[in-house]
């Protein structure tokens, strides 16, 4: 199409009425309906645990076993080593870095809040890992994410030549936004880099561990198991969550860690809570039960959330390919795809497509500080809307950006 025809075709779409939303990866209401039988339990008379434990009481600080159990295989260690929250593992995130910066970890020699401290953070990727860091004063140091993990030459030169990077931000299976695996090579060479600061920590959000898109259950290396042949134990936290496999307002949460990190994560949490929501873990338990009880479910999600993606996938191949500049990543599970755009244009698809009614998640916000150098890259969150909507706006999102192509 010329230039004119690709006008007026936006033309014709901002008159649409269109008011589609594409901003975050929230599960979709028929998602969520598939955990309502989670409403009416654990049932009347049933709040004890497998224990004996009185689950509307005080106390668990760690979490009931049985549903510690149900995140093993998640997080890749025994249930003596884990340790519940609430719905949300971001504020387990959180959490454990504010306890960082006002006591220091286990092997530290003073409070990280002491020094000037910086994280790595492999882009693009996650803004809410990014936001927790700009509130707290943490310097961002951005390193390029691969298919395959983050580029490692750089990351292994970076952590060993400067102590103040405490820390690295890690999504290894689906990663959001590119659906990128970490391969069992670069699993194995962050557990096993030399850094400067002794008391380096790797945040290792495994969101999407079960969340796949195709018949392929794609496997990562246990990242703990490989710190601890490594001689580096107490190098990880691994968190994850219920948050899209149940209710995304009401799941458990989890963190795995070695026994250390565990004794220090308890004692951090003893002045803050008398415990979490045992209620909702035991009804968590008596839905899911265990692994295979959660692979049921979420083939559930999948035969929902899998036609969303082939169509904006389809509708790109369609309306995109042969556009110079722009690439989209195919993902193999997890919430978003990658859309790559000509350099310094992400930010005018993204206005053009909100002036169309269609809002995406801000340009930038897949990078520290909200800043993506090249102003390229822009997430794509089909999960919410309805599979018709979905197409809508996949469309209009390609045309937004043939406009901007064709315009140079």
């Amino acid at each position: 199409m010329s230039l004119e025809q690709i006008r007026a075709k936006y033309t014709e779409l901002q008159g649409a009425g269109l008011k589609l939303d594409l901003t975050r990866g929230k599960p979709s209401s028929q998602q969520l309906d598939l955990s309502n039988g989670l409403l009416v339990l654990p049932g009347a008379g049933e709040f004890k645990a497998a224990d004996g434990t009185d689950v509307r009481n005080y106390g668990g600080l760690q979490g009931l076993p049985e549903a510690r159990a149900l995140f093993t295989a998640l997080v890749g260690v025994p249930v003596e080593q884990i340790v519940l929250g609430n719905n949300a593992s971001l504020a387990l995130m959180h959490d454990t870095i504010v306890f960082a910066l006002l006591k220091g970890v286990c092997d530290s020699d003073k409070p990280w809040g002491k020094e000037d401290i910086a994280f790595l953070c492999p882009v693009p990727g996650y803004d809410r890992h990014f936001s927790i860091c700009e509130e707290h004063g943490i310097k961002m140091i951005p390193v390029k994410l691969n298919d395959d993990g983050p580029d490692m030459d750089e990351v292994e030169r970076l952590v060993a030549g400067d102590a103040s990077i405490k820390g690295m931000w890690c999504v290894p299976k689906y990663s959001n936004p590119t659906g990128a695996v970490y391969s069992d090579a670069v699993v194995e060479r962050l557990a096993g880099m030399k850094t400067a600061a002794k008391d380096f920590r790797i945040f290792w959000d495994n969101a999407y561990g079960v969340h796949h898109l195709t018949e392929e259950k794609v496997a990562i290396a246990n990242l703990l198991a490989l710190c601890e042949a490594k001689g580096n134990p107490n190098r990880a936290f691994v968190f994850a969550s219920s948050s899209k496999i149940t209710f995304a307002g009401a799941g458990i949460s989890a963190v795995g860690a070695s026994a250390e990190n565990v004794k220090w994560l308890l004692k951090r949490m003893f002045p803050q809570t008398i415990g979490p929501d045992k209620v909702n873990q035991l009804r968590h338990v008596a839905f899911l039960k265990d692994a295979a009880g959660i692979d049921a479910l979420m083939a559930k999600h999948r035969a929902l959330l899998a036609p969303k993606f082939e169509c904006v996938l389809r509708v790109f191949e369609e309306e995109l390919t042969g556009i110079e500049g722009v690439s989209w990543t195919k993902p193999k599970g997890g919430y978003f795809i990658s859309l790559e755009v000509p350099s310094g244009c992400a930010k005018r698809v993204v206005a053009l497509a909100k002036e169309a009614g269609v809002v995406l998640t801000p340009a930038g916000s897949t990078h520290p500080y909200g800043k993506d150098p090249e102003d390229r890259t822009i997430r794509i969150a089909p999960s919410f809307p309805g599979l018709a909507e979905v197409e809508k706006a996949a469309k209009a999102v390609a045309l937004c950006v043939q406009l901007v192509a064709a315009e140079g």
